[in-house]
């Protein structure tokens, strides 16, 4: 091996002399590589880690290697864990750990607090603060072949040192502009348990409610079900077992029997008379019978009376010039739900009115509402001004 040739951790003792040397820094830093193109659970693939001086590789795909050590540090309240795009690196050490590891800290997540962009890229987010260049070509190669190439491996190292480079100027920011407080809920709802839970009796609230009869419903939930778990028995993707077109159609039409089935435009042909295909009917008859007891409580959408006319545009005019000034990406603050809301005088329990985002913009929408504010234009530019100022300027009549 030469000198510059990267090396990944396949021994126990080169793990647990990595964890002792990572678990010295109160700030480490993870992604991972992973196989999920044919499996309903990840294949972990490859793990990188680095803290203040020490960056390495572990191969959790080597036999007999005991990743405890490491699921000890992603588990310790003391030590900070942090990622880019932390969503599936979350699931992943959650099913390992039995519970998501905590604290975190998501780059994709201060990015918005930063004004840095909408569900940043890795590469952006490095080209922006530190100028260097990510190469993402072996981004989408094959990680569960063995050995790795080295070109694989550099692009895999460089994704927790590039990493690291960056938290450190983010967390510079964050502490000159004062903004760690807007990424706390973020960051608490990408550490919930329950956004990696995968009970198949959940699995229905994922689906799309199109209809609100009885009958659709119960079918839409015991279909959903029993696909989940069928899915995760044989770790094939949900799609490869049944489409949601699929069940959406099956919970309209409500087939009996194969024959009814097979007529179905969504459904695989032969599948209802393929090995599965009983499981799906006695799921689908079940539903039938038991109606009242199988169909979940589904609220009815409300129906918001009419905004005024263009106040939604006029407040989304409004967000993006305070979210401009401020150098923060306006889904962090509001998003087109909570424009509504406000618009229509419902927007009361909307995040945007509380906290910093009632400071910096829920404020401003309810005294532009309120005739208090007003937006103009003045050579190309939007402003904005308050209207007792016009008052004040009124001569006396």
């Amino acid at each position: 091996m030469s000198d510059n040739e990267i090396s990944v951790i396949t021994s126990q003792e080169e793990l647990n002399a990595f964890c002792t040397a990572l678990s010295k820094s109160d700030v480490i830093f993870v992604d991972t590589e992973f196989h999920r193109e044919s499996t309903y659970w990840p294949t972990l693939c490859l793990i990188q880690a680095a803290a203040d001086d020490v960056e390495g590789m572990i191969d959790p795909m080597v036999d007999g290697l005991d990743l405890k050590p490491f699921l000890y540090l992603m588990a310790d309240p003391d030590i900070g864990k942090v990622f880019h795009a932390a969503r599936q690196d979350m699931e992943i050490f959650t099913r390992m750990l039995g519970a998501p590891p905590a604290p975190i800290f998501d780059t994709q997540i201060a990015a918005m607090a930063l004004g840095l962009g909408d569900s940043i890229s890795y590469e952006n987010l490095i080209s922006q603060l530190t100028g260097n260049q990510v190469d993402k070509s072996s981004q989408f190669t094959d990680w569960t072949r063995r050995p790795l190439s080295q070109k694989q491996l550099k692009y895999a190292l460089g994704d927790v040192t590039h990493l690291r480079a960056a938290y450190r100027k983010m967390a510079e920011t964050l502490d000159a502009k004062d903004r760690w407080s807007w990424i706390e809920a973020d960051h608490m709802a990408l550490s919930a348990p329950e956004l990696y839970m995968t009970d198949p009796k959940d699995a229905w609230k994922r689906m799309k409610i199109r209809r609100h009869r009885k009958d659709y419903l119960a079918v839409l939930k015991n279909v959903s079900i029993w696909r989940e778990a069928l899915a995760q028995e044989l770790n094939r993707p949900r799609s490869r077992i049944l489409k949601d077109d699929a069940i959406q159609e099956i919970s309209d039409q409500r087939p009996r029997d194969a024959q009814a089935l097979e007529r179905l435009r969504s459904v695989p042909k032969g599948f209802a008379n393929s090995r599965h295909g009983g499981g799906l009917l006695s799921a689908i008859n079940e539903a039938l019978d038991n109606v009242d007891e199988i169909a979940p409580d589904v609220d009815r959408p409300k129906h918001r009376g009419p905004s005024p006319a263009g106040a939604s545009d006029l407040l989304r005019v409004l967000l993006k010039q305070i979210c401009d000034d401020a150098s923060v990406t306006p889904r962090l603050v509001a998003n087109a739900s909570d424009l509504e809301k406000i618009a229509s005088g419902d927007g009361a329990d909307t995040e945007v009115m509380s906290g910093w985002r009632y400071d910096l913009f829920g404020k401003h929408a309810q005294n532009l509402l309120h005739g208090k504010l007003a937006v103009t234009f003045n050579k190309g530019q939007i402003e904005m001004f308050d209207t007792s100022d016009l008052k004040d300027s009124q001569p006396e009549v």
